[in-house]
């Protein structure tokens, strides 16, 4: 790791499915720098994280100025669409108001903010989607985090935006990802006393393994420590298309199971969601930012660590 010494990252939301490979990747990193991660959780509190409600202001206020950042990376966020379209609020309290307010007292003390965002900014219609161009959210959770992009902006031009797609690494349990969730369904479907599993075939995804985003956030960590701020609009992905029924496919032929699997081709999901929206990493790749792991590869490596399915 290269860049300024006695750098401070604080890490915000480093108990989640992102914040835990983020963590990880920033941890093995400072080793070879002077350099010190600070995370934060809100439930999964460890002995090495502070205990942080990013919704309570005075908190965070207090947080932020006790351990004065050179860098905030925010990996909190209420990223259910189903949940954000059921409690608009709570998605708004969470990936908006949140927001603004930790760049908002970032800035007062002159940290750089690197807030993560989503693919579902975008409708699905015009893929490739590049930085610049128009979103346009079909639910909640969209709506949310495009508009907590325009806070953090708006609070801190200096600050930053990295919109992700489907991701999937690690977990704590099955339902933390849209990618691993499929997993119980597909084991039961071997089963011949069941039946088959019906998975989305009409939407394509980007999954997207979040020790590769972990990498991709300390390079953007590293510029701005050499000096090199990265600003406004980034974005990240995978380069491998592919819908739900494909990823049931492949962990199916991970796990060496007979699944059966009937591909759904008309969308079913209460909440609208974009049929594709391939993000353009161009940005960061340019900078010589990135990392993808094929699918396979990290699929595999992952649930090789998990060998004891949990409960239907």
């Amino acid at each position: 790791m290269t860049g300024k010494k006695g750098f401070t990252v604080a890490l915000i939301g480093a108990s989640g499915l992102l914040g835990r490979a983020v963590a990880a990747e920033l941890a093995s990193a400072a080793a070879a720098a002077d350099w010190r991660l600070v995370r934060t959780a809100h439930r999964r509190v460890d002995a090495g994280s502070v205990p942080l409600d990013i919704r309570d202001h005075d908190a965070v206020r207090a947080f932020v100025r006790r351990e004065r950042p050179d860098a905030v990376v925010i990996a909190a966020a209420e990223r259910r669409p189903d949940v954000c379209e059921d409690d608009p609020s709570l998605a708004r309290a969470l990936n908006v108001d949140a927001v603004r307010l930790i760049a908002t007292e970032a800035r007062a003390v002159g940290a750089w903010v690197l807030s993560i965002s989503t693919d579902y900014v975008f409708d699905g219609t015009s893929a490739p989607c590049f930085p610049d161009d128009a979103p346009a959210p079909l639910n909640a959770y969209g709506h949310s985090k495009l508009d907590g992009e325009r806070a953090l902006l708006q609070s801190d031009p200096r600050s930053c935006v990295l919109r992700l797609p489907l991701l999937y690494g690690p977990v704590v349990d099955w339902n933390e990802s849209a990618v691993t969730s499929l997993t119980p369904a597909i084991v039961a479907s071997a089963d011949s006393a069941n039946s088959p599993a019906r998975i989305d075939a009409w939407a394509t995804r980007y999954p997207t393994y979040t020790p590769d985003v972990a990498v991709v956030i300390r390079g953007m960590l590293e510029h701005h420590a050499r000096g090199t701020t990265i600003s406004g609009i980034t974005q990240w992905s995978s380069d491998e298309p592919m819908t739900k029924f494909d990823i049931a496919e492949r962990i199916a032929r991970v796990l060496k199971i007979d699944a059966k699997l009937v591909a759904q081709r008309e969308p079913t999901d209460a909440t609208p969601r974009p049929r594709d929206c391939h993000l353009d990493s161009g940005r960061l790749e340019a900078l010589g930012i990135g990392r993808r792991t094929p699918f396979d590869t990290a699929i595999e490596r992952l649930l090789a660590k998990y060998p004891a399915l949990p409960p239907l």
